[in-house]
C-alpha cells in the first residue's frame, strides 16, 4: 500500500483556481504505518512538541492503473474517509534548514488518523463538504468545488510516475484556512457532508 499525499491544494476564492492551476503539485508520502483507523491517537511527544493538524479527504484506488487519462481517472476511486494529515512541524524545518528529506516528520506513529471507507457512489466528487472541529469548535471547513487540483487531476499526476494500486490511499489536501497547532487532551471530529466519521482523541 502507498500512501500518498498533495500540498496546497485549495483555495478561498473560486477565481483563483485556474492560476494556482499552473503551480507545480507537490506529492509526499507516509508510510503504512502511520496509519490510525478510528482509534484515538498517542501525541507523539517522545519526537516533537509542534504537531500542526490538516482535514483531508481521503481517496481509495480499486484498480490497477498507470499513465491514467482525466476521463478516466474518477473511475479508479473505489471508496472515501476523512483523515487528518499530522506533521512534527519542528522536524521539518530543520530538515529544509538542512536539506534533508523530511519523511519522519509525516511519517511517524500516528500521523495519519483516518476514519472508515465509504463507497464513492456516496458522493459527488465536486460538490463535497468536510469539516473539523476540536474540542466542538469547527477550525476547518470547505468543500472540493475550492480544490485547486481535483480527485482526477491528482491521480493522473501520480500515475505518470508511479502505478496506483488496489488498497492505495491518497490524502488530497487541506482547507486553505484553519490548520493549526494540536495538544494532548484534545478532541478531533470529523465530518463529510454532516456525517460524523472521525471521532478520536490526543492522548
Amino acid at each position: 500500500m502507498k500512501i500518498l499525499g498533495i500540498g496546497s491544494n485549495y483555495v478561498t476564492d473560486l477565481k483563483d483556481i485556474e492560476e494556482k492551476k499552473k503551480g507545480k503539485k507537490f506529492i509526499f508520502s507516509k508510510p503504512e504505518s502511520s496509519l490510525a483507523i478510528n482509534c484515538d491517537v498517542a501525541y507523539p511527544s517522545e519526537i516533537t512538541n509542534e504537531l500542526i493538524y490538516e482535514v483531508e479527504l481521503v481517496v481509495k484506488i480499486g484498480k490497477e492503473g498507470k499513465n491514467i487519462t482525466k476521463e478516466d481517472a474518477n473511475a479508479y476511486i473505489s471508496e472515501i474517509a476523512v483523515g487528518i494529515d499530522y506533521t512534527a512541524t519542528d522536524i521539518l524545518k530543520d530538515a529544509r534548514e538542512t536539506k534533508h528529506p523530511w519523511e519522519f516528520a509525516k511519517g511517524f506513529d500516528g500521523a495519519a488518523p483516518i476514519s472508515s471507507f465509504k463507497p464513492v457512489s456516496n458522493y459527488n466528487l465536486a460538490d463535497i463538504d468536510f469539516d473539523l472541529k476540536i474540542n466542538g469548535e469547527v477550525k476547518q471547513k470547505s468543500n472540493t468545488a475550492y480544490m485547486i487540483n481535483d480527485f482526477a487531476d491528482i491521480i493522473v499526476f501520480i500515475s505518470k510516475y508511479m502505478t496506483l494500486q488496489p488498497g492505495d490511499l491518497i490524502f488530497t489536501g487541506t482547507p486553505a484556512l484553519g490548520k493549526g497547532e494540536i495538544f494532548k487532551g484534545d478532541h478531533l471530529q470529523c465530518s463529510v457532508n454532516g456525517e460524523l466519521l472521525l471521532d478520536f482523541k490526543m492522548i
